[in-house]
């Protein structure tokens, strides 16, 4: 939407809204969410954050909230929300419940997939204020967006994305100026491994640094939310120095999909960032605009993902470790996300063509065996299995994987994470029904609700990384970050394709192994926004190459060099480019650990 027109609708729905009343929840903000969850994770597409009820087949506890009214009298009330699996009705069912008493309407059971609102009858307000309620039915992901209380018999809220999003900004007063944070060296955008690293390499070397991250944890797919191991290595480099930070956010090897959150050491990762003085943290901030000064980015702006409270972070440089290349892709950095064709790139293992496929998202989950034996609720609404397929596992691994092309890693982040919960409930369904001498006493003690992305965009770089810099293991000037991963490029697993071809939700791969290797720090900063960093699987690759930079200690290192160099683009008042063209040996020096912080 062009600025001019946005500004206008905002102004036409204010004075539209002058003579109504409304109330507006969202419900990311109730005092008490209860067994309800925050997902942020399709905020790109929504322009807000949902409460869900993610109890794995099990009525979660009530999310709670009290609001308060402008005067009593008759008011109309709409939810916002959808059928997430509909076949023909799906399972996501809940009630709002107001000062005790739930609405006549169901919702979650409508049929359709699509975000919209509904009806929820009308009410008589005889108090300003009034408890608010979300019960679960069902304990199958029923989510809600929002309500809305109003007292205009006629007023139908909006359902278009457009129109929502001035609606939902006008209504929070979004509209003012955004609370200003301090000025800023570095500014890192994703708390992952890779972004993690960067803050506290960059804060050590003496910059003033901000870390914002959409999730109330860090670690990104190395936290107890996503739950991956870490892989790659560190100790084959060929400068030792790299890594170090590494280790230290590094909790063992518990294995993907472990059913004891505490493996995933979120709560240390966290305290080391707050150990260190030079870094502020900003969690649960979910950034969504990006402001321009030319090439440069001058400033982000973050929305909590469950106050709904805007900042504004500046900064003199920004470093994109979000996965998405969210940032850069706000800003107008150039990126590729999809599969380049042989003729494009001269790689062997390219695609013939061009295309959009990408590696999948996993929703990981484990079951525990308890002492009695339980069961399961019949699935009808989620994918169907049989004596011929199914998947005889008592946890996931990283092959339960959706995407590869079929969807869009990042618009269909919330379709991708629906259809893997469609496959883990349907199959565990099948499990405790015909398989009862094995799972009769396990249940399902861990269920993934945030998807661990592989693959989306990838920005450009003055360096692209091929598949032939990687096994021919070329060895640039500004060689950098070891890496030890195979090219591992999953693909659907082949029964699992002839089953649920379009549909697949469970990956194969062919490991191609290869020597250690460096990646050029070119690979690290975007080519056409001249203050812009990268780390983590968002870098300059082919998606060939890509297939062996994504693993997390090995972006964890890249994080690492990202610091570095942020702190000569302070000392020098250079560019991230600067630092290549004119001032590379003095960063090789400190990654050899051959010069001390501060001395040329």
């Amino acid at each position: 939407m062009q600025p001019l027109f946005r500004t206008l609708l905002l102004l036409f729905i204010s004075l539209k809204l002058s003579a109504q009343d409304h109330v507006f929840l969202e419900t990311e903000s109730f005092t008490d969410k209860g067994g309800w969850v925050i997902d942020q994770q399709s905020f790109v597409v929504m322009g807000s954050s949902y409460l869900m009820a993610h109890g794995m087949g099990r009525p979660v506890k009530d999310a709670t909230t009290t609001i308060l009214f402008p005067k009593k009298g008759k008011y109309r009330v709409w939810v916002r929300t959808k059928d997430w699996a509909p076949f023909p009705k799906g399972p996501g069912k809940f009630q709002v419940v107001l000062n005790g008493k739930p609405l006549n309407q169901v919702f979650g059971e409508s049929g359709s997939d699509v975000w919209k609102w509904y009806p929820g009858g009308e009410i008589e307000v005889q108090n300003e204020q009034m408890s608010v309620a979300l019960h679960d039915l069902t304990g199958f992901n029923g989510r809600c967006d929002a309500i809305l209380f109003t007292n205009s018999p006629t007023f139908i809220p909006p359902d278009k994305l457009d129109a929502m999003t001035a609606f939902r900004k006008q209504q929070l007063k979004l509209t003012d100026a955004p609370t200003q944070a301090n000025n800023f060296d570095l500014v890192v955008i994703g708390g992952g491994i890779a972004g993690t690293c960067a803050a506290i390499s960059a804060s050590r070397m003496g910059l003033k640094v901000a870390l914002i991250q959409d999730r109330p944890v860090l670690g990104g797919n190395n936290s107890s939310e996503i739950r991956v191991h870490l892989m790659g290595d560190v100790d084959k480099n060929h400068y030792p120095k790299l890594g170090r930070i590494v280790r230290e956010m590094d909790n063992g090897d518990p294995g993907n999909g472990n059913p004891d959150a505490k493996e995933y050491g979120d709560a240390r990762k966290t305290a080391i960032v707050k150990g260190e003085r030079n870094i502020s943290l900003f969690l649960n901030t979910h950034v969504y605009k990006v402001e321009k000064n030319g090439d440069k980015i001058v400033a982000v702006v973050g929305r909590d993902i469950a106050t709904n409270k805007e900042t504004r972070f500046t900064g003199t440089f920004f470093s994109d470790c979000t996965g998405d290349g969210t940032i850069g892709e706000l800003a107008g950095a150039e990126f590729r996300m999809g599969r380049e064709s042989k003729a494009e790139t001269g790689e062997s293992l390219a695609a013939d063509k061009a295309d959009n496929f990408t590696l999948g998202t996993s929703n990981l989950w484990a079951s525990l065996e308890r002492d009695t034996v339980s069961s399961f609720p019949e699935t009808p609404w989620a994918i169907q299995f049989s004596d011929e397929y199914h998947i005889d596992d008592s946890k996931a691994d990283w092959q339960w994987e959706t995407g590869f092309g079929n969807f869009n890693t990042i618009t269909d982040a919330e379709k991708i994470r629906d259809h893997n919960l469609r496959a883990i409930y349907g199959n565990w369904s099948y499990l405790k029904k015909n398989k009862a001498a094995k799972y009769a006493k396990r249940e399902l003690a861990w269920v993934a609700y945030i998807g661990g992305k592989r693959e989306s965009r990838r920005l450009m770089g003055d360096h692209v990384l091929t598949q032939m810099d990687i096994q021919e293991g070329k060895q640039y000037p500004d060689g950098t970050v070891t890496a030890t991963w195979t090219i591992d490029l999953h693909f659907p697993d082949e029964r699992n394709k002839k089953y649920f071809e379009g549909q697949e939700f469970f990956a194969g791969t062919k490991h191609i192994k290869v020597a250690p290797y460096t990646i050029p720090y070119r690979c690290l900063y975007s080519k056409n926004i001249s203050n812009l960093f990268m780390a983590g699987r968002n870098i300059s690759t082919t998606h060939v190459a890509f297939g062996s930079t994504r693993v997390m200690r090995t972006c964890g290192m890249m994080g690492e060099v990202v610091g570095f160099a942020a702190y000569l683009t302070k000392k020098y008042n250079t560019s991230p480019r600067g630092v290549y063209q004119e001032y590379l040996p003095e960063l090789m020096a400190i990654i050899k650990d051959e010069t001390p912080p501060g001395k040329p």
